[in-house]
């Protein structure tokens, strides 16, 4: 099956987890929300350290105001192959972000262990999650 096939299958996935199970409440938000979408090929020996410094630079990103969520996902056949989806609350937020010292340690710190990028920006029309 082709990598872009696995790709989209991969965000629906993580779309469905948050969907909410039958019975109970949901939470559904539109409009305004900023998502970076971003597939990475890892270098492979690199792996556990790129991990180490995305797992850091997710969990700064997530105490910023306007960052809603940071997801770390990686392809079940291909473990080299993640899936980053951050959710803010508009472009200004996912901007602070990137003009963060964490992000730009992670950056600098990452940028060998990376074969490959593909970032997608994306406007969400609508999300569900369960409420906190």
């Amino acid at each position: 099956m082709k990598k872009s096939l696995w790709i989209s299958i991969a965000a629906c996935a993580a779309v469905a987890m948050l969907l909410p199970l039958s019975g109970q409440r949901a939470v559904a938000q539109s409009g305004g929300l900023y998502v970076n979408a971003v597939d990475l090929d890892i270098v492979p020996a690199e792996r556990d350290n790129y991990l180490a410094a995305i797992k850091e630079n997710s969990l700064a990103a997530i105490q910023e105001p306007g960052c809603r969520q940071f997801d770390i996902l990686a392809l079940a056949d291909d473990p080299n192959h993640l899936f980053l989806y951050e959710v803010y609350d508009n472009e200004a937020a996912f901007k602070t972000h990137r003009a963060s010292e964490h992000f730009k340690k992670y950056a600098a710190l990452t940028a060998s262990m990376v074969a490959k990028r593909v970032t997608r920006t994306m406007a969400a029309i609508g999300t569900n999650a369960k409420p906190h």
